[in-house]
């Protein structure tokens, strides 16, 4: 056996040490993975090889990861839609699976089969629940819904992540930079901390964030070899749905891995276009010092591209045929809501630091707590970059409470000497460095109590570095 795939096995034993393994010592689709130990709240994962392998080591690498988060997401999936697990199960099947191409279908199939070796009861259809389950909810089950008569208010995509990227006479060196953080359920959240280097046998190599079990990055911070890095934000009040499209989440890592360029990016996640989890893509190219910005509706959609400015992203749909046609009642006009706030501060934030940015403010600007509606600084809640919707005060009636624990759950940041050499920063839990506590919420919150077995602490981080790796 060779030395970096006898030691990377070596690794993965040791980490499983006490695990009975359902693998032989030299099983060729181990070569080269590995983990790393947890840094500052996030795991490192090398994956490499041909879809099979990348998804075994990801399933065997990651395995109680995996199966923690999927008892998370089904969970949330049938509280929150009142619809049993096999309805879920079946729109996987017979929606989302016959959409997936070969490649992506081989590397589920291969995280399926890492779970199993290590003991997991999910099946490959869990799998692919796992990775459509963002556009499951509300996307897929408002379509359902509507086909089958139930006519009730629709639940509009809700107000994930804050987001920019800037190049030109808008940063300090003239090149990129770029910036994101994930707003999500604080229990699925919580569980958004892998790095993944994904080297692959077709196509370039990727390092990003992501969620256990997911083949793309989900939230949606990447970068591959070719120069391109990539984040987005959800398009808010937005629940279109077309069966016959591929999923997004297929669409994603398939641009990721192939798009040397912006106009790239943006034509393959346009191609089969399924409208699910409806997304404002920032692109950049460093290699051109370009950016992009795609709003990408159903129908309806808005491309961009420049090589002096910026684009911003906090879920306000831009696009006035977007708006009219997809979505409708956005309240484009109340400077209260979330997306409208941070728009503002997003809008005075470029403004007052124009040919300063770089990467130390793009991290700067994750945590920034300033409400521009109260024009208030210090006063974290839906309303500031840094979102903390747990701490959204607002009334003593029961539709007047807090939306929930959601809010930033991560954080990452690059520029373009960091993209060239394969890095990006990352911090986890809320970059503002206040920690969220399980126990504190839910005896103020009783309401929530159905997520005592899913909800945990999550702490604030530093910024850390990360880079792409070779087998140890």
């Amino acid at each position: 056996m060779k030395r970096a795939a006898a030691v990377a096995l070596l690794a993965v034993s040791s980490l499983f040490a006490g695990t009975p393994a359902r693998v032989s010592g030299d099983d060729a689709r181990l070569h080269g993975a590995f983990r790393r130990a947890e840094q500052n709240g996030w795991t490192f994962v090398h994956l490499e090889g041909t879809p099979a392998q990348i998804g075994f080591q990801h399933g065997y690498l990651l395995q109680p990861e995996i199966d923690d988060n999927y008892r998370v997401i089904r969970t949330t999936l049938t509280h929150e839609n009142k619809k049993k697990l096999a309805f879920f199960r079946d729109a996987a099947q017979n929606v989302f699976l016959p959409k997936i191409e070969a490649q992506y279908r081989e590397e589920l199939q291969g995280i399926a089969d890492g779970l199993k070796a290590r003991g997991s009861s999910m099946d490959f259809i869990d799998v692919v629940l796992l990775n459509a389950s963002i556009e499951m909810s509300p996307y897929y089950t408002d379509w359902w819904d509507k086909q089958h008569g139930i006519i009730h208010k629709n639940k509009p995509a809700p107000e994930h992540c804050s987001a920019f990227v800037a190049t030109g006479s808008w940063t300090k060196d003239g090149k990129v930079v770029i910036a994101h953080n994930n707003w999500s359920e604080y229990p699925e959240g919580e569980r958004w901390n892998v790095i993944f280097d994904i080297a692959p046998s077709a196509g370039h190599r990727i390092l990003m964030d992501g969620s256990p079990g997911l083949i793309d990055s989900g939230d949606d911070f990447g970068e591959n070899d070719a120069g391109i890095v990539i984040t987005e934000t959800t398009i808010g009040y937005f629940s279109e749905f077309d069966p016959n499209g591929i999923p997004e989440f297929v669409r994603a890592r398939k641009a990721m891995q192939y798009a040397t360029s912006v106009d790239e990016f943006a034509s393959i996640m346009k191609q089969g276009n399924n409208g699910a989890y409806a997304n404002t893509w920032l692109i950049a190219d460093v290699n051109r010092s370009e950016i992009g910005q795609l709003e990408l509706g159903l129908k309806e959609v808005m491309f961009n591209k420049k090589n002096d400015g910026f684009f911003v992203g906090s879920n306000f749909p831009e696009d006035p045929h977007l708006i009219a046609n997809e979505t409708p009642d956005y309240p484009a006009n109340d400077m209260s809501i979330s997306a409208n706030a941070r728009r503002v501060r997003w809008l005075q934030l470029m403004d007052e630091n124009k040919g300063k940015i770089d990467l130390a403010m793009a991290q700067k600007f994750m945590a920034d707590h300033y409400d521009s509606f109260a024009k208030k600084d210090n006063a974290p809640s839906e309303r500031t970059l840094d979102g903390h919707i747990d701490l959204s005060a607002r009334g003593s009636l029961p539709w007047q409470q807090p939306y929930g624990n959601a809010g930033a759950v991560q954080n990452k940041a690059g520029d373009a000497a960091m993209v060239a050499h394969m890095q990006l920063t990352a911090a986890a839990g809320h970059a503002c460095g206040m920690d969220f506590k399980a126990a504190e919420y839910l005896r103020e919150h009783p309401q929530y109590n159905w997520e005592k077995g899913i909800l945990r602490d999550m702490n604030a981080h530093p910024w850390t570095t990360f880079s792409v790796a070779n087998a140890q």
